[in-house]
């Protein structure tokens, strides 16, 4: 079957103290703008907590660490592989027992 190629919109978007230019695709253009926010979001918090102390590319990596660590805690919240493989032993001992 072939693929049906989506159309791309090119939007803008303010990011901390940047414009950009980037293609998405338009089902996910409020994900852009919110990733954006995000990002703007937090580096004025880190810059608003560090005023004068540090400069802007400390800013930006403790705003990216920021972020990834959410990233992190939010992925290890939904791992499902330790409910996996306890469903599978599970199954395993329910198949023994129904076996005798």
């Amino acid at each position: 079957m072939a693929e049906v190629k989506k159309e791309k919109l090119r939007i803008r978007l303010h990011v901390y103290d940047t414009e950009m230019s980037v293609n998405v695709l338009p089902e996910e253009e409020y994900l852009y703008r919110n990733a954006a926010k995000l990002i703007t979001d937090t580096v004025n918090t880190y810059a608003n907590a560090f005023k004068g102390t540090k400069g802007e590319k400390d800013l930006l990596y403790m705003s990216l660490i920021d972020i990834a660590l959410r990233y992190e805690r939010e992925a290890s919240r939904n791992d499902t592989e330790p409910f996996s493989d306890l469903l599978g032993k599970l199954t395993s001992e329910i198949e023994d027992a129904l076996k005798d």
